[in-house]
């Protein structure tokens, strides 16, 4: 099925709120999305976005997971609050298999990997179900990739906090940040 299939409900514009700290990012999906018949509305922070989602609550939210300040997921049950039926995707550059199950229990309805265009991201918004399988590989993973799994899952139990996870991994809290600079080893 390609994006050109699949159908939004309704005759009426649907709105969709993106949040993400990547200006240039934002620019290109808001137009993108745009030409898919979607009214978007464009934030740079989980505090932007959780203010215009107020004004105008969206059908559609499109998170980044990573930005500063708040992350998407302590934006994501924010925005569930104002509308439990908007669907709200969680789109990362970091992607790990802590943070995906995390997003879903906190009421995501699906999760992307960066780099994704908008017929992926549509496709992800409109699917029925997230396929967490999908995000464990069928080869095993290298011990830098399991160390920064367990890394993410870490700090997925402290919401975040570094100082709770460095002390919880045993580690010197600039020696964690550190390791969450850098980009995920891919396998």
């Amino acid at each position: 099925m390609t994006t050109e299939d699949m159908q939004l409900e309704g005759d009426e514009h649907h709105k969709l709120l993106l949040v993400d700290d990547d200006p240039t990012f934002t620019r290109v999906m808001a137009r993108a999305m745009s030409r898919r018949g979607l009214q978007v509305s464009i934030a740079g922070s989980a505090d932007e976005g959780l203010a215009l989602a107020r004004q105008d609550i969206p059908d559609y939210a499109v998170l980044d997971l990573k930005m500063e300040g708040d992350s998407g997921l302590v934006l994501l049950p924010k925005l569930l609050e104002l509308d439990p039926e908007m669907r709200v995707l969680i789109l990362t550059g970091y992607s790990s298999i802590a943070t995906a199950v995390e997003a879903i229990k906190r009421g995501a309805c699906n999760y992307l990997c960066k780099p994704a265009d908008a017929d992926d991201v549509l496709a992800a918004l409109l699917s029925q179900h997230a396929d967490l399988d999908t995000l464990v590989p069928e080869n095993p993973m290298s011990v830098d990739r399991l160390q920064w799994e367990h890394i993410q899952r870490v700090l997925a139990e402290h919401e975040g906090n570094i100082s709770a996870t460095a002390r919880a991994l045993g580690m010197h809290r600039r020696t964690l940040q550190r390791k969450l600079q850098k980009r995920p080893v891919r396998r």
